[in-house]
């Protein structure tokens, strides 16, 4: 059984276990395994907590190497790649008892007066998050989905996400929020470029149905910093599918179309044969 965690502050305190190693715990999901944006967001909190508090995070790099279980701890080891003068480089390697699960690599960066240029833009058709139902499949994260996105053949998942709160004016609890949700959306987007996706019935259980589905790979561009406890919305476009893999691109903004990060996930996707 899965630890009982009922916020997200408390999914993100972490405790030390000798020099730069970190442990957390997980609580159960619907599927049986460890959600993949928790594992990253415990990560990037492990990552942080080595390096200094006036520079944050700017860019992240995970692969997904198997699958985790909510049945022990995660151990989160951080190796202090590099301290230069403007950015700081991390790479975490997370551990359970049958080996590692994720290896993520992250850099930091010191806040610099440049100029600040955005070209991207709240969609048209995002709506407000209140024209939608929620459609939750954990209590720390609440979700409305603009579309049928487990039925859809659009090539395109989008959906208003937000993580339970309050979660503290912290830029790396906030980052970490925003690395936790980031990994809802994308699979989804890949889903809707399958011709099968047309059968599914009855949502996430007529996916499961269906299709073997897993996170391989994951990056995030930190771009602004906004609060992930408000609501965001996540906007995300399948590049295909080949080899039982699909890509998928996002880029996440604000209700008041603040363009915070840009996602890229690949993710595999199998039918089922038995």
């Amino acid at each position: 059984m899965g630890a009982q965690i009922d916020d997200f502050c408390s999914l993100m305190e972490l405790e030390g276990h000798g020099p730069d190693v970190y442990v957390g715990l997980s609580p159960d999901y619907p599927w049986g395994r460890v959600y993949g944006g928790q594992v990253v967001a415990q990560a990037l909190r492990a990552a942080s907590s080595t390096v200094e508090e006036e520079r944050h995070v700017h860019s992240l790099h995970a692969y997904f190497i198997r699958g985790g279980t909510s049945d022990e701890p995660i151990r989160y080891e951080v190796d202090r790649l590099r301290n230069g003068r403007s950015f700081t480089t991390r790479r975490v390697v997370a551990r359970q008892s049958d080996g590692a699960i994720l290896n993520l690599s992250c850099s930091f960066q010191k806040d610099e007066e440049q100029v600040d240029i955005q070209e991207s833009s709240l969609p048209d058709d995002a709506g407000n998050p209140d024209d939608y139902e929620s459609e939750n499949w954990a209590p720390l994260l609440e979700r409305r989905p603009t579309n049928s996105n487990w039925s859809s053949s659009s090539g395109r998942a989008a959906t208003w996400l937000k993580v339970h709160g309050p979660i503290p004016d912290d830029p790396i609890l906030q980052a970490c929020a925003l690395a936790f949700a980031s990994d809802d959306v994308p699979t989804e987007a890949v889903s809707t470029s399958h011709p099968k996706m047309s059968e599914v019935r009855d949502g996430w259980s007529g996916y499961a149905d269906l299709f073997i589905g897993a996170s391989l790979d994951h990056t995030i561009w930190f771009h602004r910093s906004a609060r992930a406890d408000e609501w965001q919305f996540h906007d995300f476009r399948s590049h295909g599918l080949n080899g039982g893999r699909g890509l998928s691109t996002g880029e996440i903004f604000t209700s008041d179309g603040l363009h915070v990060a840009t996602v890229a996930q690949e993710a595999l996707l199998r039918e089922r044969t038995r």
